[in-house]
């Protein structure tokens, strides 16, 4: 009989959950997530959603949050996103709903995993997954294992202080809205028609994803840097401020060895999220 996860990536505005077995993901659904105030409304959405998927090959539950997570007890904290979640037992909460055992970790952390098994990590030792879209974060592999820190909190180099905010105010999706007045889907629309305007938007982008790089290389120096998240389509447009910007760093051995690579596994969070079974 064929085992199966349940995968679930929770975003501050959608769900995508999914059927993981055998390095595929099967029967997914995605959704907007319902009253983001209400913590009770949002719990019972998940847990009907994930409900509605089990069958009797469901061996377990691993979920992705944009958060910082208690990995053991399964507890959530501090959702930027979502208001109501201040301190969520999310794994208590839906095994005792569901009976079955359910893991919890950050969803850039799962990503990485799922590039690093099924994408562009697959084959490196370390690697470093740089997650830009609303926000900025990062999942870590060393030594071919997850690196998660006490809280799962490593790798939230979006809040490192950088000019005038942090990085994610210039490394995000934000960037366009902050500083040009303007949707990224939008810019992205131009780019590909060949706007001036776009084009230098892009290119002042990609120098400050440069600096998030810089501080990547200086704490953990991986053989490859992956980058996921909606803004990532948009690599070969900024992709060329990025490199320019590289060439003052330090250590320049460091970046002609570094591969930066887009993802390349489209559902690697939920992919991601199964194998936290595995390294539990």
């Amino acid at each position: 009989m064929q085992q199966e996860i349940i995968s679930v990536d929770l975003g501050g505005t959608n769900i995508r959950i999914g059927t993981t077995a055998n390095g595929k993901v099967d029967n997914i659904t995605s959704l907007k997530l319902v009253d983001k105030n209400d913590l009770q409304k949002t719990l019972l959405q998940i847990a009907k959603l994930i409900e509605s998927k089990t069958s009797a090959q469901t061996t377990g539950i691993a979920i992705g949050v944009p958060s910082v997570v208690d990995t053991r007890r399964g507890i959530v904290y501090d959702v930027t996103n979502i208001p109501s979640w201040k301190e969520v037992h999310l794994k208590s909460y839906l095994e005792n709903k569901l009976k079955l055992p359910v893991l919890v970790n950050n969803d850039v952390n799962c990503f990485v995993l799922g590039e690093h098994r099924y994408g562009a990590a697959k084959g490196h030792g370390s690697a470093v997954g740089l997650a830009i879209g609303t926000g900025l974060g990062a999942g870590i592999i060393i030594n071919n294992k997850l690196y998660e820190g006490s809280n799962a909190g490593a790798g939230e180099i979006g809040m490192l202080p950088y000019l005038e905010h942090d990085l994610e105010y210039y490394c995000s999706g934000n960037f366009f809205t902050q500083f040009y007045n303007i949707n990224g889907e939008v810019l992205f629309e131009k780019v590909k028609n060949n706007n001036k305007e776009a084009i230098s938007v892009y290119h002042i982008f990609g120098k400050h994803v440069a600096r998030a790089i810089k501080y990547t290389l200086l704490t953990f120096d991986p053989e490859v840097i992956v980058l996921g998240g909606s803004v990532s389509k948009a690599f070969p447009f900024f992709e060329t401020g990025m490199k320019d910007e590289l060439t003052d760093f330090p250590f320049p051995n460091s970046v002609k060895n570094l591969q930066i690579k887009t993802a390349q596994n489209p559902n690697s969070h939920l992919l991601g999220a199964s194998l936290l079974f595995e390294n539990k």
